[in-house]
């Protein structure tokens, strides 16, 4: 268990049409039942997306390229989701390049009147420079997320003051945050502060959080600038061993978060470093009956059964029944092996 190391926060990537303009009602005025799509990824029912795509794909129910291009982002996210990672890169390999006129919506006028640009959803960007790493070749899906991150600044410099800079805004950070983790692995620390110092420059990060972003990288947490903020008093009272200062603060992120499953499992590790483990043990599992899609995650997980290991002479009961329940309640891509039954 390392309690010293919040995991690094995921970052959801619906992925829908792009852009997104206010002349749509609903999900499914951009491409065929996606609202369905949606609502399957919300609750981590990815198999169910494979076969639905799949369904749509043998029955001709995509009509047009924007839909083809929408369903492919689902089911290559479904798959990396299910580590399924050579599915996936096969399913984008069946793409040209992304810049290709196929790929634009002025190529069909008949179709997408008056509108104009790539359709290629932000999210197949994105797995195009993440499966390379989760393949094991870190390197090009590092140059790819490099590439991706010019893609996404070129977009924001021509933008200059439209009502999508807001978006494009997030995507740089998002991006930022996936280059900052791959460096932080290999220790590469003084890479990311100089890519926060850059979006600090750009305007892109508020000043005031940047001691605060520096000790997060410095300390190699997972990038996640706005928790960091939210974190670090804890951090700083849980490496000085001030068990019970850190779970005050704990809890002033939990009621400001209900679903930061960081600070609940950090919370229920300083709880244990007290000897409390009766309390250790509610929290996590109080987190687990409150929002189980959310702090139901691996970590948390392996934390209450290693906890159930040192407070019970039968613990393998308490293993067994909470096995039991996450096979009902959890998403598809969840390793179940993490219990240890």
């Amino acid at each position: 268990m390392d309690s010293n190391s919040p995991q690094p926060e995921s970052t959801p990537v619906p992925p829908s049409s792009d852009p997104l303009t206010n002349q749509f009602t609903s999900l499914n005025d951009l491409a065929h039942e996606l609202t369905s799509l949606q609502d399957l990824a919300n609750r981590g029912s990815w198999l169910s997306i494979v076969d639905k795509v799949n369904r749509a794909r043998s029955l001709s129910l995509l009509n047009t390229p924007h839909d083809h291009l929408t369903y492919l982002a689902y089911i290559v996210l479904s798959l990396t989701k299910l580590r399924r990672f050579q599915e996936a890169q096969t399913e984008l390999d069946s793409l040209d390049d992304f810049n290709s006129h196929h790929y634009r919506y002025e190529t069909y006028p008949k179709i997408y009147h008056n509108r104009s640009g790539s359709m290629v959803p932000f999210s197949l960007r994105w797995l195009h420079a993440l499966l390379p790493i989760k393949l094991g070749n870190r390197q090009e899906g590092l140059d790819r997320f490099y590439l991706l991150l010019d893609f996404v600044r070129e977009k924001l410099d021509r933008n200059g003051n439209d009502e999508s800079v807001k978006v494009w805004r997030k995507r740089e950070v998002f991006v930022v945050n996936h280059i900052i983790n791959q460096h932080l692995s290999n220790k590469e620390l003084s890479v990311c502060i100089d890519l926060i110092d850059a979006l600090i420059s750009r305007g892109n990060l508020d000043p005031d959080f940047v001691v605060e972003i520096r000790l997060c990288a410095n300390a190699n947490w997972g990038f996640g600038w706005g928790k960091c903020v939210i974190w670090n008093k804890a951090l700083v009272y849980l490496v000085g061993k001030d068990y019970l200062s850190a779970v005050r603060e704990y809890d002033e992120c939990i009621e400001r978060d209900a679903m930061d499953y960081v600070a609940i499992n950090n919370k229920a590790i300083c709880l244990m470093y007290l000897r409390d483990l009766a309390d250790s043990i509610k929290v996590l599992e109080s987190s687990l009956e409150r929002v189980p899609t959310v702090a139901l995650n691996e970590t948390l997980i392996v934390n209450l059964c290693s906890m159930y290991e040192l407070a019970y002479v039968n613990h393998s009961d308490n293993k067994r029944t909470l096995n039991n329940w996450i096979a009902r309640v959890a998403p598809d891509d969840f390793d179940s092996s993490c219990t240890r039954v």
